[in-house]
């Protein structure tokens, strides 16, 4: 496998250099989150007898999650790659797991994770490492979680140790979960091509049909549209996955979509006129709902122009 050196200044006391992990080209960071002093229960065991069997780590903790835009990868094989790395930096693995080894369901959700879909787990296929090096100092802790979806593989890291000299630079291939976004320009292209889009980063509270704080490009792009051709109508269309009945499902993605256009009422001044709002529950899949990454998928709002003028 070709690989790209991405700098990632992860495993290093101040007074050393700072080594570094290579993931293949097409690996960009998804999410990172960093708190200066905490604690990470490390797991070094599998789910057994109702609990994981952990090691209580304080230090620097950051969480850092990729994904690898390759559907020709697999678990074992990014696992393999980055399991060799550690061991050239001087790292001894604690704990080393796949899936049913782990424990399956249970230690996936006893283990921490960044959230969909900046980390995608699939429950059929990850695997798990820990590993510890000594410095002489405050010793260096990962963890690294690896899954995969049909078109790309997932990587989570998590360090603990002492604070780095400097914090993670910004590869050329990062992004960000707002760079899945249509832009304004290509979500009115896919308006106009397809007559629909999916308003792909939406945010919804779990178990809540109102749409979250944060403000959304998608949004803005569609509210720039709608003011720039007046006599257009747009339909907002909540999905669902599979999950319950189909009256409780249509009943919840018509609740979201009504969310969106209040937004789009409220916060970007679009005329009310302009907009309606619908749900479907599960009667429009996008993916399968026999994987958690489908279902995800499955879970959205679409806008579908209405109008034919």
């Amino acid at each position: 496998m070709r690989a790209l050196a991405l700098a990632l200044l992860i495993l290093a006391p101040a007074a050393e250099a700072a080594p570094t992990l290579s993931l293949p080209p097409s690996a960009m960071r998804t999410a990172e989150d960093q708190s200066a002093m905490g604690s990470y229960a490390l797991p070094v065991g599998p789910w057994r007898d109702g609990r994981v069997e952990t090691l209580r780590t304080e230090g620097e903790v950051t969480q850092t999650a990729w994904r690898v835009r390759d559907g020709s990868v697999t678990t074992m094989g990014l696992l393999a790659t980055l399991r060799d790395q550690l061991g050239r930096e001087g790292f001894d693995i604690l704990f080393e797991c796949a899936t049913d080894d782990c424990g399956g369901f249970d230690f996936r959700f006893a283990t921490p994770c960044l959230p969909e879909p900046e980390m995608h787990v699939d429950l059929g296929d990850y695997r798990f490492l820990s590993a510890r090096r000594d410095t002489g100092g405050t010793p260096d802790y990962v963890s690294l979680l690896v899954s995969k979806s049909s078109d790309s593989g997932y990587v989570q890291m998590t360090r603990v140790g002492a604070a780095l000299a400097q914090p993670l630079p910004i590869a050329a291939a990062e992004f960000s979960p707002e760079e899945t976004a249509p832009s304004p320009d290509s979500l009115a292209d896919q308006l106009v091509a397809n007559g629909k889009v999916v308003l792909g980063d939406l945010r919804f509270a779990t178990g809540s049909t109102e749409l979250g704080g944060e403000d959304f490009p998608s949004l803005d792009a569609l509210a720039d549209f709608l003011r720039a051709n007046p006599g257009k109508a747009i339909a907002l269309v909540g999905h669902t996955d599979a999950e319950g009945t189909l009256t409780a499902n249509v009943a919840v993605s018509r609740k979201r979509a009504q969310s969106v256009v209040d937004r789009l009422v409220s916060l970007h001044g679009v005329n009310p006129a302009q907009l309606t709002a619908d749900g479907v529950g599960y009667l429009s899949p996008l993916a399968s709902n026999l994987t958690p990454e489908g279902r995800s998928q499955n879970r959205r709002v679409e806008a579908m122009i209405t109008s034919t003028r």
